[in-house]
């Protein structure tokens, strides 16, 4: 992950912490959208990505690629470019009626389809887009992540409880590793991402955010 580091997608919180979009206060967070402006560095994680794929998942296993909006769509066509599957992408929200509304591309039920996003940390949106695809009558098995928090248990087995399983090129904790090695963090910044990895609920209720897991 010394390539995300590199680019400035990692930023720790000054004055406050960072909330999430699931309530959780963290202080740090990472903005993989920055890839796309950086070819070489975008290249590198959509081949690391495809080997993710073939070794984890199986090429011969998957008859498509669906990204999500937004964050999601640069990385499902690329990968799509890459190993020649057919690409589809997901709305937000219904584009006219039908099970198929949110689903844009050529789409067949029956597909064997692999949802594709930039980040997760409690999963829940991941929950939505791979139930959208189901109701569609997709298969969804699998969704590839460039990053996964990874220090939520629940994220993973909630999304094993709805079919899933989760694949991701990089954690908080992968991060963390590679900042130390490269001393790229004030002793500070390490002690407090540390402490948030360690006990990330704990951390984010004594910071203003919620205490709870709520998927």
């Amino acid at each position: 992950m010394k390539e995300v580091l590199s680019i400035g997608a990692v930023e720790t919180a000054r004055d406050r912490p960072f909330i999430l979009s699931s309530g959780i206060a963290s202080p740090v967070c990472i903005n993989v959208r920055k890839v796309i402006s950086y070819p070489a560095i975008r290249e590198t994680l959509m081949l690391f990505a495809t080997e993710s794929l073939d070794a984890e998942i199986g090429r011969d296993q998957i008859d498509a690629v669906a990204g999500t909006e937004t964050a999601g769509l640069p990385f499902a066509a690329w990968i799509s470019a890459l190993t020649v599957l057919p690409m589809q992408y997901l709305r937000k929200r219904a584009q006219g009626f039908g099970p198929a509304a949110l689903i844009e591309g050529v789409f067949e039920p029956g597909q064997r389809v692999l949802l594709i996003e930039g980040l997760t940390t409690d999963g829940a949106s991941k929950i939505r887009f791979c139930e959208a695809l189901r109701q569609a009558g997709a298969v969804v098995t699998d969704v590839l992540m460039l990053f996964n928090y990874d220090i939520f248990q629940q994220t993973r087995s909630a999304l094993a409880d709805h079919g899933s399983r989760l694949n991701a090129l990089a954690s908080w904790r992968d991060i963390l590793a590679e900042a130390e090695r490269n001393q790229l963090f004030s002793r500070e910044e390490h002690q407090r991402l540390g402490a948030f990895v360690d006990a990330p609920m704990g951390w984010s209720a004594a910071h203003g955010g919620s205490g709870t897991f709520n998927n």
